[in-house]
C-alpha cells in the first residue's frame, strides 16, 4: 500500500491527481449542496425514444466537443511547448464545409453525411497542416503562428456558404447531435469513446507516444536519436485537424445550422484548461490524453454546477476563471514540488522518530 502511495505521489503529484481531485470536490459539493444532483431519470424525446437525462447526462454530452478537442490539443501541446488558439474558428470552417456538402446534394443520407463529413476532415487537417507548417518549418511560436486562423477563420467560414446560415434537417443528423433510436445515451458521448480508443490504439500500435514526448522533453536530444522533429509537430496539427473536424460536425448536427460566428465560440481556452488541468505540463513532454478528457468534463461540470446554483451567464465566466486558476495554480510544478518535499521531510522525521 505504502509503495502505491509513493508511486501515485511520486514527483509531487499523479499526473491524473489534479483532475481526479477536482471531480471529487465538484462531486461531494454538489452532493452536499443537492444530493439530487447526480439523479439520472428515463424520459422520452421528441421522436417517442427513450433516453438518460439529468445533470450528469447534461455533463457529459455537453463537454463531448470540448473532450475531442482536448485530445488534439493535448499532442500539439506535448510536440511543440505551446497551444492552438484556432481550434474554434477551424471548427467553424470544418463545419461550413459539412453543410456545404450536404446542402449541394439532393438527399442527406448515410453517405452522403459520411462524405461530407470527409470533406470537413480533409479540409480541417489542411489548415492544421498550414498551422503545423508554420510551427515546424518557419519555427514561429505556437500561439503566434495559430492567431492568423484564429483572427479569419471564421470569416472564411461565412465565405464557404455565402455568408448564409444554411440549416440541415435529417433523422440521421439529429441522432448524431443528440440521440440515436434505441440507444439511450448521447451519440455525441459514443463519438467522444470511439474517439478516444481510437487515439489509444494509434498509440499502443505506433511509437507516436513515445516520440511525441521525446521531442516535447528535448528536441535536440531527439534529434540526435534519430526523431524527424519536424514531422512529429506537423503530425500533432494535423491530428489536431481531425478532431476539429469531428468537434464542428456535432456542434453542426446539434443545432440544425451551421452559424459561423458562433460555432464553439471560446473554445479555445476551454481546450487549454482542459489540458491544463488533466495534469498535463503546458511546457510540453510527458502527457496523458485521459486526464485532458476529464480536465474537460470538470470545466463543464464547474459550469453546469454554476448555472444550477442561478449564477447569471455573464458571472458564469468569471466564476470559472477563479476555480479554474486555483485547481492550474495546485497542479503547478511550484506546488507539486513543495508538495514533495513536505512529503519526503514528514517521511525523514518520521523514520528518526522510529529510530530513536
Amino acid at each position: 500500500m505504502k509503495s502505491d502511495s509513493r508511486k501515485f505521489l511520486k514527483g509531487g503529484l499523479g499526473q491524473l491527481a489534479i483532475p481526479i481531485i477536482a471531480v471529487a470536490l465538484l462531486v461531494i459539493f454538489n452532493l452536499i449542496r443537492d444530493p439530487g444532483f447526480f439523479s439520472i431519470t428515463i424520459t422520452h424525446n421528441n421522436y417517442g425514444n427513450a433516453v438518460l437525462a439529468g445533470n450528469l447526462i447534461s455533463i457529459i454530452n455537453g463537454a463531448s466537443e470540448l473532450a475531442i478537442l482536448a485530445i488534439g490539443m493535448t499532442l500539439v501541446t506535448a510536440a511543440t511547448k505551446g497551444q492552438d488558439i484556432s481550434v474554434g474558428a477551424a471548427a467553424a470552417i470544418a463545419g461550413s464545409v459539412f453543410v456545404k456538402v450536404l446542402k449541394s446534394g439532393s438527399t442527406i443520407n448515410g453517405a452522403a453525411v459520411l462524405l461530407a463529413f470527409l470533406c470537413s476532415c480533409l479540409v480541417a487537417m489542411l489548415f492544421g497542416a498550414f498551422n503545423g507548417s508554420l510551427v515546424a518549418f518557419f519555427k514561429i511560436q505556437p500561439m503566434i503562428a495559430t492567431l492568423i486562423l484564429y483572427t479569419c477563420g471564421r470569416s472564411i467560414a461565412y465565405w464557404i456558404n455565402g455568408g448564409a446560415t444554411p440549416t440541415v434537417t435529417s433523422q440521421i443528423l439529429s441522432s448524431i447531435g443528440s440521440f440515436a433510436p434505441g440507444i439511450p445515451i448521447p451519440m455525441p458521448v459514443i463519438i467522444v469513446i470511439v474517439v478516444t480508443i481510437l487515439f489509444k490504439l494509434l498509440f499502443h500500435f505506433t511509437s507516436l507516444e513515445l516520440l511525441t514526448q521525446s521531442v516535447g522533453i528535448n528536441q535536440d536530444a531527439a534529434k540526435l536519436n534519430g526523431i524527424n522533429t519536424t514531422f512529429i509537430k506537423l503530425l500533432s496539427f494535423i491530428l489536431l485537424g481531425a478532431c476539429v473536424s469531428v468537434a464542428g460536425c456535432i456542434g453542426v448536427c446539434r443545432l440544425g445550422l451551421i452559424n459561423h460566428e458562433t460555432l464553439l465560440l471560446d473554445v479555445e481556452m476551454d481546450a487549454i484548461l482542459a489540458v491544463a488541468i488533466g495534469g498535463n505540463s503546458l511546457g510540453g513532454g510527458k502527457f496523458k490524453i485521459s486526464g485532458s478528457i476529464i480536465g474537460a468534463y470538470v470545466i463543464q461540470m464547474l459550469t453546469i454546477t454554476l448555472y444550477a446554483m442561478k449564477v447569471s451567464s455573464t458571472d458564469v465566466k468569471a466564476y470559472k476563471a477563479i476555480v479554474i486558476v486555483l485547481l492550474v495554480v495546485i497542479g503547478s510544478p511550484v506546488v507539486k514540488e513543495k508538495f514533495r518535499k513536505l512529503l519526503q521531510k514528514r517521511n525523514t522525521q518520521k523514520k528518526e522518530a522510529s529510530a530513536a
